[in-house]
């Protein structure tokens, strides 16, 4: 945990008491701050409460003595500006309360340690946690978090020569006001979370923020393989100081690129193809961006590519969870859009896919040229409705099963009684998990021990955690 000094004996706000919010509220008041919290879950505020007893003032904040509270830590999953600003951050700014994140925060109680950022809509937390791998094996003391899973401030603290590498969405990005990233990843552009943002306009706006504060000797890796990357780069190119690292795996660039599988950074070169967790056009732009930004933190190529191979891969995200009947069951719940499902689509050519969820804008239309590998669909969630009506324009079998329970149900049997080769029973929601789950990791977990039940009635199979 890292402990805040900044604010002690002062008063400061913390909005959202979610993971992030748990670890800020532990941070503070080790440092001696005067602590204010509140949300509006009530079970939250009990429990936050409850813990705290004594030691901070969990009132509405309606309530809080804003001429004296010198800041304030938002949630990321509170609106800041879009659809509007929420109630809390309306009176912040009345009362000229600066509203800041946690990893501002983090970068407070650690300005001298090292900071590789990584942004993007898809792929980023399989990057993220790329690199921390590859920092780690070649000795350097990294701790690995963010937006990935671990709050920022419930992080290890670490001395001078160490590395945070940290996973930022749009959110924590638009709360930032002093960090600087050493090393600024941005991975690609598609629509999401408009309705925070605004428009795409709103949206790669906020993603620029993690460039904000690079200096000459810092380094900005941009993935150029779509029209808004390509005008990041562009931008920082014109406009910016700090050194410009392009990567692609779709064309020759000046910096990193992939040819074929094999990636190039000028004489050295180095096969992905053998490389398990990294199968995939979608994860050689993961290990390109992730080769990059490490060889920005010094670390030689052949250290690189060696800790590429022993990667294991990301929970949630392609996972192979087991092999039962000659049938592999997929996990990859952390696909909450279409475009992230499309990179699990594209491997496999036998697939009993399960989707549904909260969809996103969009939903599936842009997976159409995917759809000739779908066996059978199996739909569950808010989503189902509307994603029967395209499969059913596109004469893609399906089966309404409402839960996820009931889908893998479904799939499972249908795979085994058909007996396709390469047959994939693939969990790939293209939504987000809110509507019957508090995460995609919950989501994931629970398929997960689903085919653990299965394996366990058919007495075969073995199970494959990472």
């Amino acid at each position: 945990m890292i402990t805040v000094r900044a604010y002690a004996s002062q008063k400061i706000a913390v909005f959202g008491l979610g993971k992030a919010g748990d670890a800020t509220i532990a941070s503070l008041v080790a440092g001696g701050a005067e602590v204010y919290a509140w949300d509006d879950n009530e079970a939250g505020c009990k429990r936050t409460a409850e813990t705290y007893a004594g030691k901070i003032q969990t009132i509405p904040f309606v309530q809080w003595p804003w001429k004296d509270i010198k800041a304030l830590v938002l949630s990321p999953g509170v609106p800041l500006t879009h659809p509007k600003p929420h109630a809390v951050v309306e009176i912040a700014k009345q009362h000229g309360c600066p509203v800041i994140g946690d990893v501002e925060l983090l970068y407070q109680a650690c300005p001298k340690v090292r900071y590789v950022g990584i942004t993007g809509t898809n792929g980023k937390s399989t990057t993220t946690t790329l690199i921390g791998h590859i920092l780690k094996t070649a000795g350097i003391k990294t701790e690995v978090g963010g937006n990935l899973g671990t709050a920022a401030l419930a992080l290890n603290e670490l001395e001078e020569e160490g590395v945070y590498v940290i996973e930022t969405s749009s959110y924590q990005l638009d709360l930032l006001k002093t960090v600087r990233f050493n090393v600024a990843v941005f991975m690609n552009v598609t629509p999401d979370h408009l309705d925070r943002h605004g428009d795409m306009q709103g949206y790669v706006a906020a993603k620029m923020h993690i460039f904000d504060r690079q200096q000459k000797d810092d380094v900005a890796v941009v993935a150029v393989d779509d029209e808004y990357t390509q005008s990041v780069a562009s931008t920082i190119h014109t406009h910016n100081n700090q050194q410009l690292v392009r990567v692609s795996v779709q064309s020759q660039t000046d910096g990193v690129y992939v040819k074929d599988g094999v990636l190039h950074d000028g004489a050295q070169r180095f096969d992905l193809r053998g490389i398990v967790t990294l199968t995939g056009r979608h994860n050689w732009q993961n290990a390109a961006v992730a080769y990059a930004a490490v060889r920005a933190c010094g670390v030689k190529p052949d250290i690189i590519y060696s800790a590429m191979k022993s990667f294991s891969g990301l929970r949630h995200r392609l996972q192979l969870v087991d092999t039962i009947n000659d049938v592999r069951f997929i996990n990859d719940s952390k696909a909450t859009n279409a475009d992230a499902t499309s990179n699990a689509l594209a491997p496999y050519d036998t697939i009993y896919w399960i989707a549904g969820g909260k969809a996103k804008e969009g939903g599936i239309s842009t997976l159409t040229d995917y759809f000739p590998k779908i066996t059978h669909a199996f739909l569950i969630g808010a989503a189902e409705e509307e994603f029967a009506r395209v499969l059913t324009q596109h004469n893609v079998p399906f089966t309404r099963c409402g839960t996820l329970k009931e889908a893998v149900r479904a799939a499972s049997e249908k795979a085994f009684s058909e007996k396709k080769k390469d047959a994939v029973v693939l969990l790939s929601p293209a939504c987000a998990s809110f509507d019957q789950w508090k995460s995609f990791e919950e989501r994931g977990d629970a398929f997960c021990d689903m085919v653990a039940g299965i394996a366990s009635q058919s007495g075969r199979g073995k199970r494959h955690a990472l």
